[in-house]
């Protein structure tokens, strides 16, 4: 898991694990949620997942997709249907892989997103991805983003 989400629910841990076990054909395993909101939608902290039908990822990007053609044409004023989907940062690693990794050349596309899981995909690996019901709550890409978690933390704390 990586340290941006603190939030994440250890239910949520247990079924990336659950998923790589039962996911033969993938590599990896990760997490997504539907995402609720448009700000959500066209913010490029948040990651947006595509899914095959087999919910294996096809793509990770910062830009809002799946673009809505149709529902797009007179500007970006509501979210695509189905719900597009926030990819969480928890990841599942087959160890033989985990060992593999770091020797893969960075992928062209990897280093233009910034999103070092596009390295997997454009070396032919496949990424099963779990759909969560929810999000495991706000994660930690900027620095406001780390005041709105140390709130919820410090609120937590004061009611305990």
């Amino acid at each position: 898991m990586q340290g941006d989400e603190p939030l994440i629910d250890p239910a949520l841990v247990r079924r990336c694990a659950e998923l790589l076990a039962d996911r033969r054909d993938c590599v990896m395993s990760t997490a997504a949620h539907p995402i609720a909101e448009l700000a959500d939608f066209l913010n490029p902290n948040v990651v947006k997942v595509v899914l095959d039908a087999a919910g294996r990822a096809l793509y990770f990007t910062r830009a809002p997709v799946p673009w809505w053609r149709d529902g797009f044409q007179a500007g970006v004023s509501a979210l695509p249907v189905p719900a597009p989907l926030r990819h969480l940062g928890l990841y599942g690693y087959r160890a033989g892989f985990l060992r593999r990794f770091p020797t893969l050349p960075p992928a062209p596309l990897e280093q233009c997103e910034a999103l070092e899981q596009l390295r997997v995909l454009w070396h032919g690996e496949r990424i099963a991805v779990h759909v969560a019901a929810h999000g495991p709550g706000p994660g930690v890409d900027t620095p406001e983003d780390l005041a709105r978690v140390r709130a919820l933390f410090a609120a937590a704390a004061a009611s305990a």
